[in-house]
């Protein structure tokens, strides 16, 4: 069978070699993405004709408003998973606290932890910009058998075993990494199938877009205004261009098929920075370098940093490799 026409199903099964350790749960976990994706996918693209959009009127752990298809993502990636008994704990960016997940016999035997951004980019729906799912997988580190605790989550994102996105846009996809290559599989909505679209996606060394919120530009740490400033000088192949949707998924989507960095960092209104190390940097970095780019928080590499908490908030550089470099010796200049 020709490479790009395989279905999602078909190349997990042709690869389960891949999945270390795994005697079938991890794949489970990918198919079972792929059928709360496609759910998703149709509410998503029904937000014009039905009462899914909008404000829910409550906010999240991170202090922000929910949206109504935050909440169903939320729901249904959650619920198809626990149903599926192959998760002993998930994380979920809208949820104060991680959920322990025990199987029908009320036993905790499963060896997997899930981590998702339900629905990334979601205050974008009412306007028709393409928004996303990022998830992220580890092995417990607690004793199988027993209940997960914090431990099981705080993991640095270098112990992920599988990381991925899905993407609703123009066309729907699913694009993800066991450690073995990016793949992107995109959605037949005629018969609801996903098919390999995107085999080996690889990041551009070098690339000619920047994305960071530049009305933000005054409270910017000096680094990043001076890349800034780097990447609209007229010299050699520059200036570059800007191009910033505000949904995470589909700047990094973009860039790794165009070549370009995405820049998010600290700011004197969030010094912490704003995404989250663990349901966004730790995957999106995990599948930026398996397609041969690079992430880190402008001074170290992001998948090394030891979480500390299951929200925390770090400064997020990524892209193509020579790009993050180039900002990390901006970065290096005016130390933190």
């Amino acid at each position: 069978m020709e490479e790009r026409n395989k279905t999602l199903g078909e190349f997990i099964i042709e690869n389960q070699q891949a999945f270390q350790y795994s005697s079938g749960e991890l794949s489970r976990i990918i198919n079972s993405i792929r059928l709360a994706a496609k759910v998703v996918n149709y509410k998503v693209n029904k937000a014009g004709l039905v009462d899914i959009v909008g404000a829910v009127g409550e906010k999240n752990i991170q202090g922000e408003d929910q949206q109504k298809l935050d909440v169903f993502a939320n729901d249904t990636f959650i619920q198809t998973l626990i149903n599926r008994e192959i998760v002993c704990g998930i994380a979920s960016e809208e949820s104060d606290d991680f959920i322990t997940v025990q199987g029908s016999d009320n036993s905790h035997s499963n060896k997997y932890v899930l981590l998702i951004d339900p629905l990334d980019g979601s205050s974008n729906i009412d306007v028709n910009v393409p928004v996303g799912t990022i998830f992220s997988v580890y092995r417990r580190v607690t004793p199988v058998g027993t209940p997960v605790t914090t431990a099981d989550f705080l993991q640095p994102g270098t112990q992920q075993v599988a990381a991925g996105y899905v993407i609703y846009g123009t066309s729907t996809m699913l694009v993800y990494t066991t450690g073995h290559g990016v793949q992107g599989f995109t959605l037949n909505p005629a018969i609801g199938t996903f098919y390999l679209s995107h085999p080996n996606m690889q990041f551009p060394k070098d690339g000619n877009i920047y994305s960071i919120n530049e009305g933000n530009y005054v409270h910017f740490p000096k680094g990043v205004k001076d890349y800034i400033k780097y990447c609209q000088l007229e010299e050699d192949d520059r200036p570059y261009t800007s191009r910033y949707i505000g949904s995470l998924v589909s700047d990094i989507h973009r860039n790794m098929i165009k070549g370009g960095i995405y820049i998010y960092p600290t700011s004197s209104k969030s010094p912490s920075g704003k995404l989250r190390l663990l349901y966004e940097c730790n995957p999106i970095a995990f599948i930026v370098e398996q397609a041969g780019g690079k992430a880190s928080d402008g001074y170290q590499r992001i998948m090394e940093l030891l979480p500390t908490e299951l929200h925390q908030r770090v400064p997020f550089f990524c892209g193509s490799y020579n790009m993050v470099s180039k900002a990390e010796t901006f970065m290096a200049q005016n130390p933190r």
